[in-house]
């Protein structure tokens, strides 16, 4: 999708800073059979250019400073040692423009009049950086400027980001932006939100890399895990905050990350990352770049490792989960409520409950650890008319993560995630395909001791074109999508009428720009989505933008956004306990006035097996989308060194999808009398089973009790779409440049809503699952010499958490995150990070492990 844009025009991409609108990044991504529409014939008269890249403070090399050649596709990254090399250059004038965040734009002329000019010296001197200046594509889907963007986004900043990029956990990079919600529930599974209503597999948030979907198909949510590039390899992360399906369809109910990683020629060289810490921490990354065939082509390779203990801790014995959380004091004098359901069935991987099967137990051993391996490569061409045609493919392979369900946690023994896409990036439009796979082997429900497979894979078709029109006041963006997903449990969990399925998707949307007058902006999309899962979906929105000043904006925005299902919600099949035994009830009947009423129906067979009536859970195939609506209003403006942005906002969210309860679904109706039963005793009995259930204490199985399909009695728990909420909020975020080496940044986030009380249904528990104030404090140190240095305090007020049998109170919490970094060689550079410095230890949702402090220390070669 839109991530792929930086490619087309990538070395002035990856700097984000106002002189990189001076040149259009399109990408256009597609199969390989169109590099020949591309490729021009290569004169022969072409140059290499080597050289240097320094500060004029002192004369030290500048690593990642971007060197292109005006006119032309040519550019190159330098070194750690500021060494750049550009190949294919043709013969004659040429100028080169050199970039480099927190320096001056610096142009250098020269002449390419022979085979290789060497020694090309070049000197940047520092300046502030505005961040006002800064482009996003996230909003729009094409580069625009951070402060005049139609919605309330946010662009990490990539060195912060690389200084976490030892732990191996993507997500923590987002933890300090305004609005978003980062919630651990172990070592390597996050969740990702903003502005309320999180769940354990969330989907809210669409997570994009490069334009692929990294979520799983059967779930919708993210295996972090399974990623095949760490942060060192982002040259830009994006999250824009807000109903975003106008322009990405289903699941940008609350908003959209973007991650985009560099073109191969932008990282020439190799590196090679090793870092080991507490938790029994051990990580290896390894990167190799480079280019081809005079420039025309570049190649990356990338291969890691990772392995760690967990957070996670087994279950098996009762009390297990109290004495878990008793170390995670509430520090606002709550006490830490019990949940339910008690205890698991199955220990954790490596470890042996005592005991007999079904009976609690403690536990021997040592769980085993968390382990990843990933592996990467891509192609690039560069054409000689600006266009780039890629091809690359990945596979991860992951083991041991535990996740935690609505209902329970699973432990995934081994999962493994292939994937390959298709890039062809020009300037006014982009095709692109992608295909993604998962084969989760192993998976196990730890609250039943249950197995199950999920082989999932996704084939995804996008082709977009853009252009301006009316003397270039306005700009229209248009295209469309195809997406085939298919899943197979084996069983295991969807019924085999609906398993070994293929779903499908389509999509066209567009959005036109329009300058209505010298500062105001009108902005209009839209989206059509078809599946044959849902009913089609129209997703609008409209923003209006006033920018009294090339530094200052204000907007008006109004979206609408979807959230369909996951897999899971529309056609799981699992039992959801134990068989109940309804021997006695059908005793007390016969025994009663509706007793003759039965004497056809032989005995112990009034629930067809009445000693063993199964507990299922079930999908609901008619399950409707979510819907919001959200109203936001939000200002941009850089005052000197000082950037500040506040976005407020009002959403009305509908049609939440239930939890599994019973009586819920319609397709599953009031149990009724068997066959064998006089049509007008029927109903009598039907009553009496109801009335005898309700004066026992069992409303909860006179609501679920049921017939299925095929005639059989059933204890049935199904979803259904019910109840509305409103939504409030104000996202504010400062940022204070102090000097050209010191920056720091102020967030805060203040959150309310109203449920409809008369909306849901009896039994759904539905709550924001997040804190009411949130907020980060952080600071960032950049020296003269190569010392960074960064420190933050994220801090959350005690919230209230429910999903599925997890319900209870999440304590406040206020983290100290911290990490350093100094260059020891021109080749070696050592890092440190630590989360949660001062152990503070808190469970980030319910149900979740307590997650401490974890300290690790680095070494990176770049050679």
């Amino acid at each position: 999708m839109s991530s792929a844009y930086h490619d087309a025009r990538s070395a002035s991409g990856r700097l984000q800073v106002l002189t990189c609108l001076t040149v259009r990044r399109r990408c256009t991504l597609g199969a390989s059979l169109l590099v020949l529409a591309a490729v021009r014939p290569l004169s022969a008269q072409t140059a290499t250019i080597r050289g240097n890249v320094t500060r004029a403070s002192d004369g030290q090399p500048l690593e990642n400073a971007t060197v292109a050649v005006m006119g032309t596709s040519l550019a190159a990254t330098t070194r750690a040692d500021g060494h750049f090399l550009i190949r294919g250059v043709p013969f004659g004038p040429q100028t080169l423009r050199v970039l480099s965040i927190g320096y001056a734009p610096r142009r250098h002329e020269l002449t390419a009049n022979r085979a290789a000019i060497d020694s090309v010296a070049i000197v940047l001197d520092p300046v502030l950086t505005t961040l006002a200046d800064l482009t996003v594509t996230v909003v729009s889907r094409v580069p625009e400027r951070l402060v005049s963007a139609p919605g309330a986004v946010a662009s990490l900043d990539v060195a912060t980001a690389r200084d976490l990029a030892i732990t191996g956990q993507p997500a923590l990079a987002l933890a300090t932006l305004p609005g978003v919600d980062v919630i651990q529930t172990d070592v390597q599974d996050f969740n990702i939100n903003a502005r309320g209503f999180s769940a354990v597999f969330n989907r809210r948030v669409l997570v994009l890399q490069d334009g692929r979907d990294l979520a799983i198909p059967f779930l919708g949510a993210q295996e972090w895990l399974g990623m095949t590039a760490t942060l060192e390899d982002m040259s830009k992360i994006e999250f824009v905050r807000g109903p975003s399906a106008a322009l990405y369809g289903a699941n940008a109910f609350a908003g959209v990350l973007n991650m985009t990683t560099p073109t191969a020629r932008e990282t020439p060289g190799s590196r090679l990352s090793v870092a080991g810490g507490e938790l029994g921490t051990l990580r290896a990354d390894f990167r190799n770049a480079g280019v081809l065939g005079g420039g025309r082509w570049g190649y990356r390779v990338t291969a890691g490792y990772s392995r760690s203990d967990a957070w996670a801790r087994s279950r098996t014995d009762i009390g297990d989960l109290t004495r878990e959380y008793s170390v995670a004091i509430d520090t606002t004098g709550n006490s830490v409520v019990h949940p339910f359901p008690g205890y698991e069935l199955r220990a954790l991987n490596g470890q042996t409950k005592a005991g007999a099967f079904g009976a609690p137990g403690a536990v021997t051993g040592t769980p085993d650890p968390v382990a990843g391996t990933y592996g990467s490569a891509r192609l690039d061409y560069y054409a000689p008319n600006g266009s780039i045609v890629t091809a690359e493919g990945g596979y991860a392979r992951t083991q041991n993560e535990t996740l935690l369900g609505s209902a329970t946690r699973f432990q995934i023994t081994e999962s493994t995630r292939p994937w390959f896409r298709m890039a062809w990036a020009a300037d006014r439009y982009h095709v692109m395909a992608w295909y993604g796979g998962r084969d989760g082997a192993h998976q196990y429900n730890l609250a039943a001791s249950t197995e199950s497979l999920d082989r999932s894979h996704t084939l995804h078709v996008e082709a977009q074109y853009n252009n301006t029109f009316a003397a270039d006041r306005g700009r229209f963006i248009v295209g469309g999508s195809l997406r085939r997903m298919s899943v197979n449990t084996g069983g295991t969990l969807i019924a085999p009428e609906f398993d070994n399925r293929a779903d499908r998707f389509s999509a066209l949307f567009g959005q036109v720009e329009y300058n209505v007058g010298p500062r105001v902006r009108l902005v209009v999309a839209a989206r059509y989505d078809g599946s044959n899962l849902f009913a089609s979906q129209w997703s609008p929105k409209a923003a209006l933008v006033y920018s009294p000043s090339p530094t200052q904006s204000w907007r008006l925005t109004v979206g609408r956004a979807f959230q369909m299902p996951n897999t899971l919600d529309y056609f799981v099949s699992v039992p959801a306990g134990a068989p109940a035994d309804f021997s006695a009830l059908e005793s007390g009947l016969r025994a009663s006035a509706v007793g003759p009423a039965l004497a056809a129906v032989p005995n112990g067979q009034l629930f067809t097996t009445s000693s063993a009536v199964p507990v299922l859970a079930l999908g609901n195939p008619q399950l409707d989308v979510e819907h919001v609506t959200s109203y936001e209003v939000g200002y941009k403006g850089q005052f000197g060194r000082l950037f500040v942005t506040l976005d407020g906002y009002y959403s009305i969210m509908n049609g939440f999808v239930t939890d599994v309860l019973p009586g819920i679904n319609p397709a599953f109706a009031s149990w009724t009398a068997p066959a064998a039963v006089t049509d007008s005793l029927r109903s009598a009995v039907a009553t009496a089973v109801h009335d005898a259930l309700i004066n026992a204490g069992q409303a909860f199985a006179a609501a679920a009790l049921t017939r299925l399909a095929n005639g059989n009695t059933a204890l049935v728990l199904s979803v259904g779409n019910a109840g509305r909420a409103t939504v409030r909020g104000i996202e504010a975020d400062a940022t204070l440049q102090l000097s050209h080496q010191l920056s720091l940044n102020a967030n805060v986030s203040m959150f309310a809503f109203d449920l409809a009380a008369s909306t849901f249904v009896a039994g759904d528990l539905v709550l924001p699952n997040t804190p009411a104030r949130r907020g980060n404090l952080s600071v960032a140190y950049r020296g003269p010499h190569g010392l960074d240095l960064t420190g933050s305090l994220h801090f959350s007020t005690a919230f209230d958490w429910s999903a599925g049998t997890f319900a209870g109170r999440v304590p406040a919490a206020q983290t100290v995150n911290a990490s350093a970094s100094y260059p020891v060689t021109r080749t070696f550079r050592v890092q440190a990070v630590a989360t949660d410095l001062f152990n503070q230890r808190r469970y980030q949702n319910f149900g979740g492990a307590v997650i401490g402090r974890r300290l690790l220390a680095g070494i990176t070669a770049k050679f």
